[in-house]
């Protein structure tokens, strides 16, 4: 009618929104930002973990790009007059532990190497031992979280990521390299480079990084399986066009324009570690560090070891029923695992 206030009619939440993911507007300030505080002090105290794993045949600078990395002697390799590198008969797994502390904030870093990969002439199954490593840190991990009384922190030996040493060819993967990267990406973050790229031509780079694409980009981190939404896929789309990263490692300082800067000098000038111009490190440090270090280690416990763990317990329903049931002894259940 003339004259009436017509109310505006209540808006209509949709049949089928979840009532749990329609925002509440706030008339005031809460404090649930605080939150992110907490888990930084929290983080600070208590500092975590990630453990690296390098695979790749001798020579191609594993150690020297992992000491470049995080900035310090990680690795630390034998040298000096009359030392002679021996290759083993056999891949040999090699774990060293640092605690690293950068604005107060630590980090327990384990840094896996792997001698005498790829560097037999029968390389047959000699990604065996290390399939064989990995199972082992989760199964390790699957034992501490299936006992009644459970540590409040479970200690995390399991690798977080595998960084790949593709010797730079120029042409083709080899079948090694191929057959190493299907397998091991079903069971750890695969991170292929492509070492000593400062011996290819930045023809010979794009060429080689086309290739190596074309054959193995399912099998390599980030999938796009994996990607959470929208602002992840642009993301990891740019790091996707650039796998495998063309890298030269170096843990000595050269001066440069009056700067001191980590590089390799060569005849030709200094090669400069960390100009995106000269290489691709950059964009390995800042994935396994600056921006996907946690995604890394999400990864590794909601997709890898969940992935373990259902099958190992899928294997034996008997110890999934035992803590229950008391069907078996402890000593039992151990052995059964």
């Amino acid at each position: 009618m003339e004259g009436e206030l017509v109310q505006p009619a209540p808006e209509e939440t949709p049949r089928d929104a979840n009532p749990a993911n329609v925002g509440l507007e706030l008339f005031g300030y809460v404090g649930i930002e605080a939150v992110l505080d907490q888990m930084r002090i929290k983080t600070m105290k208590t500092g975590f973990e990630f453990n690296l794993m390098v695979v790749g045949q001798s020579g191609l600078g594993k150690s020297t790009m992992v000491n470049t990395l995080f900035k310090s002697k990680v690795s630390r390799k034998p040298t000096g007059p009359g030392y002679e590198e021996r290759i083993p008969k056999t891949v040999q797994l090699q774990s060293i532990t640092h605690v690293i502390e950068e604005k107060g904030v630590k980090m327990k870093l384990t840094v896996t190497d792997t001698p005498g990969f790829g560097d037999q002439i029968n390389n047959e199954n000699c990604w065996d031992p290390i399939i064989k490593y990995i199972n082992e840190q989760y199964e390790k991990y699957l034992r501490e979280e299936i006992l009644i009384s459970r540590k409040r922190k479970i200690p995390d030996t399991r690798v977080h990521s595998c960084v790949y040493f593709v010797p730079p060819t120029g042409h083709w993967l080899r079948p090694l390299d191929l057959e190493f990267m299907r397998r091991l990406s079903k069971i750890v973050n695969m991170v292929p480079v492509i070492a000593k790229a400062d011996t290819l031509t930045l023809e010979e780079r794009a060429e080689f990084k086309k290739r190596v694409r074309g054959l193995g980009r399912e099998s390599v981190y980030p999938q796009e399986d994996f990607d959470d939404n929208s602002d992840d896929r642009i993301l990891n789309n740019k790091i996707r066009d650039k796998i495998p990263f063309a890298v030269v490692g170096a843990d000595k300082e050269h001066q440069v324009n009056g700067k001191r800067i980590l590089g390799r000098k060569t005849k030709w000038g200094i090669i400069e570690v960390e100009n995106p111009a000269h290489c691709e490190f950059p964009l390995l440090r800042d994935l396994l560090i600056r921006s996907h270090l946690q995604d890394l280690k999400d990864i590794t416990h909601n997709v890898h070891y969940e992935s373990y763990r259902m099958q190992r317990l899928n294997e034996s329903n008997r110890l999934a029923l035992s803590p229950i049931n008391g069907l078996l002894g402890k000593d039992e259940v151990e052995s059964d695992l």
